[in-house]
């Protein structure tokens, strides 16, 4: 059950929060500073790259990886393909999953891998994969694992992954009884992705992918430290947008509906985390594809309408009945071709709820990736912790 009082008392959270997932979020714009110095520190800013390369591949365990895949690619914007290698194996487990190039990549290509641990020795056979291939690669993981020391075997670039004191504790098996609880959550949670992501869009901007200096990183940063602000738990929800957007989502289906590239990259994200932090089911679809792709199951049993009142049935102990509400992200206010009017116009037809959510105007693509992100991480950690039993 979703216990919407703990939204408001921001101490009942500190207490239910026992992985930092908060601390994770309000800490995202601290988590772009440092990583930007670390790729600097490791070279980012000399390479003198002849061109840009033909494709990027990325590749790399857990969702957060396949996240900044996604989101490097939407950034791109078309400027060059960019690809997310999948996994195969028996297991999510380190030593069971293994990657393999596509056959036509070559020496034109970049191969980027991104790992929170760096102990995959999937990983490390990929990288040698790319060496006899002639592929350049460059990876983002802690400083002294098995995969820095293959990237530079491999005569790669090996960026040191950002971390934070009590993720280094947890990592060495000092933090007690939670420990195994925590490591398992946080590679998950909010900081990783930004650890992750920012290193690559330092050599995004290098390499001529997309437009990220120095300059536009630092406001990156900023401007997420600036919603750590606004959304944190000390903030009531009627003036929260992270809090309100958890509270309207509480008990329902979500069905998160994306216009713009960069919206639906960050709508896949936020479904992730819902299922990975708050163990909530959630459904992304672009827009105007979502307008056909979920009609049927506006007019279905989870519709709002689908439950008619009946005076005389029992409802002890009876859950309530899942509703779907939209979720509308977006990356500028709506145009006169838009299709977000008819995607709401659906929805109340249909009775469902709709949120909205979109960056303020006049927004750089980062910044807009940034606000997005921020709202729906935050809204993502406290409907885990206000559903915690």
């Amino acid at each position: 059950m979703f216990d919407e009082s703990l939204l408001d008392d921001p101490d009942a959270l500190s207490r239910a929060d026992l992985h930092g997932l908060l601390r994770g979020a309000a800490e995202s714009g601290a988590r772009v500073r440092t990583a930007m110095r670390n790729a600097d520190e490791a070279g980012v800013g000399t390479l003198t790259p002849d061109g840009r390369p033909r494709a990027v591949l990325v590749a790399g365990p857990g969702p957060a990886a396949g996240s900044a895949a996604d989101l490097l690619g939407a950034l791109a914007d078309g400027s060059c393909p960019v690809a997310f290698i999948r996994p195969s194996g028996v297991a999510p487990a380190p030593g069971a999953l293994r990657w393999t190039l596509p056959g036509w990549t070559g020496p034109l290509d970049l191969l980027l891998v991104a790992s929170p641990d760096g102990t995959e020795p999937g990983l490390g056979l990929l990288i040698e994969q790319a060496y006899r291939r002639g592929c350049s690669v460059v990876s983002v993981s802690p400083a002294g694992t098995p995969l820095a020391e293959a990237t530079a075997q491999a005569r790669g670039l090996a960026i040191p992954l950002t971390t934070t004191w009590y993720e280094n504790a947890t990592a060495g098996g000092e933090r007690g009884a939670d420990t195994e609880q925590a490591a398992r959550v946080l590679p998950t949670g909010p900081g990783t992705l930004w650890s992750l992501l920012t290193p690559l869009l330092a050599l995004a901007d290098r390499i001529g992918l997309l437009g990220a200096p120095g300059v536009s990183l630092d406001t990156l940063a900023d401007r997420l430290d600036q919603l750590a602000e606004r959304c944190g738990p000390a903030i009531a929800t009627y003036s929260n947008p992270a809090k309100t957007l958890a509270a309207e989502l509480a008990d329902t289906l979500p069905l998160i509906w994306t216009e713009g590239e960069l919206a639906a990259a960050v709508g896949r994200r936020f479904a992730t985390v819902l299922a990975a932090l708050a163990g909530r089911p959630a459904l992304p679809a672009e827009l105007p594809e979502a307008l056909t792709a979920h009609s049927t199951l506006l007019a279905g049993a989870l519709a709002a309408g689908a439950d008619p009142e009946d005076f005389f049935r029992d409802r002890v102990e009876e859950p309530e009945a899942l509703h779907a509400r939209v979720v509308l992200l977006r990356e500028q206010a709506p145009t006169v071709t838009s299709p977000a009017a008819a995607a709401r116009d659906l929805a109340l037809h249909r009775d469902t709820p709709v949120s909205e959510l979109e960056a303020a105007e006049g927004s750089s693509p980062l910044e807009t990736a940034a606000e997005l992100l921020a709202v729906t991480d935050f809204a993502a950690v406290y409907l885990a912790l206000a559903g915690t039993p």
